[in-house]
């Protein structure tokens, strides 16, 4: 029985930083790994191939849409297949070049692929031979959660794995999931060509966002020509004729949507299963993600769980943020605590989607004071001169405190604004001092003063550059 120091469960961000982290403690490690590519969810399916694919077809929408008058545009031409194979060599090339050549630095990390599988406490097996170690880093990652849907067993169907290494372009797509991975797939290929059509369980997409950033969104959208369609039952689905027929109910009224492929966008599960945790001892919640404290450890002491297998938000980001955590906890008994209340989130349509810290409806669940300013694009010059005032800038702050408590955006590259507000909250820089401060005009970052500003003034009535 080969026994370690550390044992990593899993090969993407989360893993890589808890490994990067013990090779520096010089922790003898073993890492298993198998599913997806080292690398995990984000290089080789999810943040590079998605966000590829997203900015080629934001250029393709770019080509054919202006809103100057003197700009007449005149299409492109699109080679599907070749934009999904520089997709694969850009995957193959990040992959290679931030993981498997990373390894050769590591000279205390062991890598054995395989599914591993908890016998007990301390043990795990991996293809029939056994390792040992009292400190186990579990960050085996998450999957798509696939629906109890009638007939799906006898349907093909793809989620974003699979869909990202199609090379023929779909004519049509039906995707079921109206949140953030399935707007992002509905945009992006609807702008290739391909006709989409959104089903989505919930009253609105996006439905753990407010109203209003749901509304605007779908106003957006839906003027793009994506069908979108909110509050459905999923009854069930059929292979008929060569297309994929989707029967769904809405008030009440049974309807059927057909399309070539169907693509399952909702939601994930923690690749646990075959994990077998339970052998351990080790606690579970919904969809198999694993319980964990603040310090990142789960109900078993040594026993550790990171990235998206966890209860915590699900970014690449976090994940590798967690991993460093993690391995100090266990072996440098620092007592860090994750901290996410200035998490800053992106949402990758167009206009994008970002946010960070509260909400009004999470400000007045938790008592906190809050008023809430909300500054339309068409109040910003940078916007304005753009001829792109699509969206809008909310901030919510106390009004005892003057302290920021969260903002929402919707813009068009309004992820660039996040970390501007993540900031002034981690580090309690009031309303008024974000105001005081000098923002470049024609930038949509003095977009974040502005709003700003109008907790107590009114913008419409200033001139340009007045502070």
């Amino acid at each position: 029985m080969d026994k370690y120091d550390l044992i990593l469960i899993g090969g993407g961000s989360a893993a890589f930083s808890a490994a990067i982290r013990a090779n520096k403690l010089q922790l003898n490690t073993l890492l298993v790994n198998d599913g997806l590519p080292l690398g995990g969810t984000c290089v080789n399916v999810g943040c590079v191939p998605s966000k590829f694919l997203i900015r080629a077809a934001e250029h393709v929408h770019r080509a054919s849409h202006s809103p100057f008058q003197g700009v007449s545009p005149k299409g492109v031409d699109i080679n599907f297949q070749q934009i999904i194979r520089q997709k694969k060599q850009l995957v193959a090339g990040m992959q290679k070049e931030k993981y498997v050549r990373l390894l050769n630095d590591l000279e205390f990390v062991t890598v054995v692929e395989g599914f591993a599988k908890f016998e007990n406490r301390d043990t795990i097996v991996v293809d029939g031979s056994g390792y040992q170690s009292q400190n186990i880093i579990i960050a085996s990652g998450s999957t798509t959660a696939i629906p109890p849907i009638e007939g799906l067993d006898q349907v093909p169907y793809m989620v974003n794995d699979s869909l990202f290494d199609l090379e023929e372009q779909p004519e049509s797509i039906i995707i079921i999931g109206g949140g953030y991975i399935g707007l992002e797939i509905a945009q992006a290929y609807h702008r290739l060509g391909t006709d989409v059509s959104v089903l989505e369980m919930q009253g609105r997409i996006l439905s753990t966002e407010s109203k209003d950033i749901t509304e605007e969104l779908t106003e957006y959208l839906s003027a793009e020509g994506i069908g979108i369609v909110t509050g459905v039952s999923i009854i069930n689905v059929k292979k008929e004729d060569g297309k994929v027929a989707a029967g769904y109910e809405i008030e009440g009224q049974q309807q059927i949507a057909e399309a070539d492929h169907l693509v399952l966008a909702t939601g994930r599960k923690a690749n646990t299963e075959k994990l077998e945790p339970e052998n351990a001892g080790i606690e579970t919640a919904g969809k198999g993600h694993i319980k964990v404290n603040e310090k990142l450890e789960t109900n078993i002491p040594g026993i550790y769980a990171i990235g998206d297998v966890n209860t915590f938000p699900q970014f690449v980001y976090s994940a590798a943020y967690e991993g460093e955590i993690a391995v100090d906890n266990a072996f440098q008994d620092s007592g860090r605590s994750v901290d996410y209340s200035s998490l800053p989130w992106v949402v990758f349509t167009d206009p994008q989607v970002a946010g960070v810290g509260m909400d009004e409806k999470e400000a007045g669940e938790n008592n906190i004071p809050f008023e809430t300013t909300v500054l339309p694009l068409t109040d910003v010059p940078r916007s304005i001169t753009a001829l792109d005032t699509r969206g809008f800038i909310k901030l919510i702050r106390n009004p005892e405190s003057d302290l920021l408590l969260g903002a929402r955006i919707v813009a068009p590259e309004g992820s660039e604004l996040t970390m501007e507000a993540a900031l002034a909250i981690r580090h309690n820089i009031t309303v008024k001092e974000i105001v005081s401060a000098l923002h470049p005009y024609l930038t949509l970052a003095e977009g974040l003063k502005l709003a700003a500003m109008s907790f107590t003034t009114d913008v419409k009535k200033m001139s340009c550059c007045a502070s």
